[in-house]
């Protein structure tokens, strides 16, 4: 809920942003006689490492006992922890046990877990190596019934082996693999699993000079992990990730700094966002390496039951940095309005935010920043980054700015075109952290790529200004979601949605925009979970569902008043109860609604909404 004093503090004092320490925008803009836009940024890419092998030696040379990376024992345990010269010790233990066994660039390693320690030794001895590393979602051994989409995996990248934190807790999915009948390894933190492999066997190798040997073979054409797509257009599709890539987009940043980092100075973050993704995975990964950073694991995300363990961290770790979905800068925004320790802990140390993966409502930012007036008297520079799993980030916004649902300028080394789709600019890139296509899909491959080589991310892009394009792009909706009411109006699903998830703030934790041919636009609602608590201790008449179809109702209401036409007025919703299907495609285990999934799989409930007789589950505005 948002303070009474909250949007109006911002509005009357909107004291400067504490300082960024990067370099203003600088574009140069290129208009083509067919209406495609190049842009590129003016400042020149800095030096990137030539591998995360080179750089993880490197780093431990320069700071051998600094930690690394920490993790709570279960339970909410004491912190256990790494340092950056152990790391390398291990790293290297773990790519001998690699090479003993035979493995090369033509094989790979499968991670099934989240996030840990462990997971991280894995990942830098594959690199080390010389052996692909290929994280998947937990979700896809976990939650999946039929475990479609980890066979589906496997059958692309055909790892030899494969790594899981517990035995017990992945037994089902190890089952699962054992029966597609390749001769895989298990590997096992815990050495639990029929015929797995403890992790401390791996940790107990004597590195010998092939380790070397394997570290200096490797160059910006080496593939260091397969990262694979969310599939929101069937299963997932693997994208090769080379060294020269994440280098790329660390050049790229480097290149916007307006001043040299203090080497003395450990920048501390606190992550949840899991490494299956290209956000955690690979540039707030490979990020913290390049800055010789300390990471704090955090096990909570920004769903009901689980936040509370962030924001448990949050009184701990008061990182340098936050990055997160927009969905969890709401929750964290709500619990420091009604605790001023927490907030203290949150801003002590930050320098900055960062947001990706979906557009940050208004409201959110305004509550975050009146925070940050009342915790440290400046507002707070919000960052965010744009790219995808095929292209790494292509795009940031380096630059204080009141403005949010940036997707930034392009990074030095980075070309981007917007090319005219409809009433939209779509976004294509070229560039050093752009993929080459995807494992064993030719087909896919050539359709992702236009004829001068730019892939094709279908975002829709356009200039806050034409006249002024250094202040940046606005992200204009996916191509492919937006669709046209029958009146022939178009509608943007990419911004709509968010707004109108904040207009109904804190009742609502995400929505479906429909309306595709139909005379006008509907919302399937999935509720917030701490909304419906706080309904249903509420001794008021009415069930806690009925309470909430008239908070919804009115918070619409009010929206459409202000809407403006057809494209952005909402006709009828219904509250879905029953949760977005992993399985399905409904979700990803980052939380991104996956709206095309949703609507063919909730066929029926799309239909409901247009029906001459309004059904009692339907909500007419």
């Amino acid at each position: 809920m948002t303070p009474p004093d909250g949007a109006a503090a911002v509005a009357a004092v909107r004291p400067d942003f504490k300082s960024l320490p990067m370099k203003g925008p600088d574009v140069t803009v290129e208009r083509r006689a067919d209406g495609s836009v190049l842009v590129r940024s003016n400042h020149a890419p800095g030096q990137g490492p030539r591998s995360i092998a080179h750089l993880l030696r490197d780093k431990a040379a320069l700071h051998p006992d600094r930690p690394y990376m920490r993790q709570r024992e279960p339970g909410h345990g004491p912190w256990r922890g790494v340092s950056y010269g152990e790391t390398l010790g291990f790293a290297e233990a773990i790519a001998q046990w690699l090479l003993d066994r035979g493995l090369t660039a033509e094989d790979s390693v499968m991670v099934l877990s989240a996030n840990s320690i462990e997971h991280a030794l894995v990942a830098l001895g594959c690199y080390t190596a010389g052996v692909p590393v290929a994280p998947i979602s937990p979700a896809y051994s976990l939650i999946s019934s039929d475990h479609a989409k980890l066979k589906h995996c496997v059958s692309v990248v055909k790892p030899r082996v494969i790594f899981a934190q517990s035995g017990a807790m992945f037994a089902r999915a190890f089952e699962t693999l054992k029966g597609l009948g390749q001769d895989l390894v298990l590997v096992t933190v815990d050495g639990e699993g029929d015929g797995a492999v403890a992790f401390a066997e791996l940790l107990a190798t004597p590195p010998t000079a092939a380790v070397e040997a394997a570290r200096e073979a490797l160059d910006h054409h080496t593939v260091a992990k397969y990262l694979f797509t969310s599939g929101s257009t069937g299963m997932p599709k693997a994208a090769p990730q080379t060294f020269g890539m994440m280098a790329g987009v660390i050049a790229g940043q480097d290149g916007l700094r307006s001043e040299d980092p203090d080497p003395d100075y450990i920048p501390e973050s606190l992550e949840w966002m899991p490494w299956s993704h290209i956000s955690a995975g690979n540039i707030g990964f490979n990020g913290n390496l390049w800055a010789g950073g300390t990471v704090y694991l955090d096990e909570g995300k920004p769903l009901p039951g689980l936040f509370e363990t962030t924001i448990k961290n949050l009184y701990e770790v008061s990182p340098t940095v936050f990055g997160s979905a927009p969905i969890a800068f709401g929750m964290l925004a709500e619990a420091m309005e009604r605790d001023p320790v927490l907030r203290k802990s949150f801003f002590r140390n930050l320098r900055y935010m960062g947001y990706g993966g979906a557009t940050l409502s208004n409201d959110v930012n305004e509550r975050l920043q009146a925070l940050a007036i009342a915790e440290t008297g400046q507002r707070m520079p919000l960052t965010t980054m744009y790219g995808a799993t095929e292209t790494q980030g292509i795009t940031v916004t380096h630059w204080a700015t009141e403005t949010v649902g940036l997707v930034g300028l392009p990074l030095p080394g980075i070309t981007l075109k917007l090319v005219p789709n409809g009433t939209k600019m779509e976004v294509r890139v070229k560039g050093p952290t752009v993929t080459s296509g995807y494992v064993g899909d030719p087909e896919k491959t050539a359709a992702a790529f236009d004829e001068e080589g730019f892939y094709k991310l279908g975002d829709a892009a356009r200039f806050i200004d034409e006249d002024d394009p250094a202040q940046g792009l606005m992200f204009d909706g996916r191509v492919t979601e937006d669709f046209k009411l029958d009146s022939g109006t178009w509608v943007s699903v990419g911004t709509l949605r968010p707004e109108i998830v904040a207009a109904c703030t804190p009742w609502m934790q995400d929505a479906v925009i429909t309306g595709q041919d139909r005379p006008f636009i509907g919302a399937m609602i999935w509720p917030s979970m701490a909304g419906m608590q706080s309904l249903a201790s509420d001794q008021g008449p009415g069930s806690p569902l009925e309470k909430l179809k008239v908070l919804v109702a009115d918070s619409l209401a009010a929206f459409n008043a202000t809407a403006g036409g057809l494209s952005r007025r909402i006709g009828r919703f219904t509250i879905m109860m029953e949760p977005p299907s992993i399985d399905a495609g409904e979700i990803t285990d980052k939380g991104y609604v996956n709206q095309r999934a949703t609507l063919e799989r909730r066929s029926a409930l799309v239909d409901s909404l247009y029906s001459d007789d309004v059904p009692d589950h339907v909500v007419q505005l």
